[in-house]
């Protein structure tokens, strides 16, 4: 019985392996998104003042963050939990994959989550005129907790590994 639920549970692993396919639909959407957004631009990009096209870029940027997020989520969730990827000799392989063991996958995490903070926090600063001051100092005091947050992890992180 000790034997059969083992190997139930080991199995139900596998259980993850459309959510880390649903993600990949997730950076597809993204993707889509992120070219609706280009495409919608280009015809206006010479009508536009340079901090409305700087607020677009930012908002591009920080889609691109996101889709790389998603990316090492996806791939390496999959390693850590699922299977490894068997992946041809002849083809391109990230360098990272095979290398991140859940510990530094959340720490990465952490970080992208910081970044893509930061790059939000600037565009809401760019955009100030239209933000009230109490809405500005609560984007500041979330962006404080990611970073906050992302230290405090990193910090045990490195107590438990001494």
């Amino acid at each position: 019985m000790e034997r059969f639920i083992e190997n139930a549970m080991y199995a139900s692993r596998w259980l993850l392996a459309p959510i880390y396919l649903g993600l990949s639909l997730g950076l597809l959407a993204l993707g889509l998104k992120f070219f609706q957004e280009v495409f919608h631009v280009l015809p206006n990009v010479f009508a536009m003042a340079e901090a409305d096209l700087i607020l677009v870029l930012l908002s591009l940027v920080d889609m691109a963050l996101v889709g790389g997020l998603l990316v090492m989520v996806m791939m390496s969730g999959y390693e850590n939990f699922v299977s490894q990827l068997d992946i041809d000799e002849g083809k391109e392989k990230l360098s990272w994959l095979g290398k991140m063991d859940s510990s530094s996958l959340k720490m990465k995490v952490a970080a992208s989550i910081v970044a893509i903070s930061s790059i939000h926090l600037l565009r809401v600063f760019m955009d100030a005129r239209n933000h009230e001051a109490d809405h500005l100092m609560w984007y500041v005091i979330i962006h404080m907790t990611f970073v906050v947050s992302a230290f405090a992890m990193g910090y045990l992180d490195k107590l438990t590994k001494h």
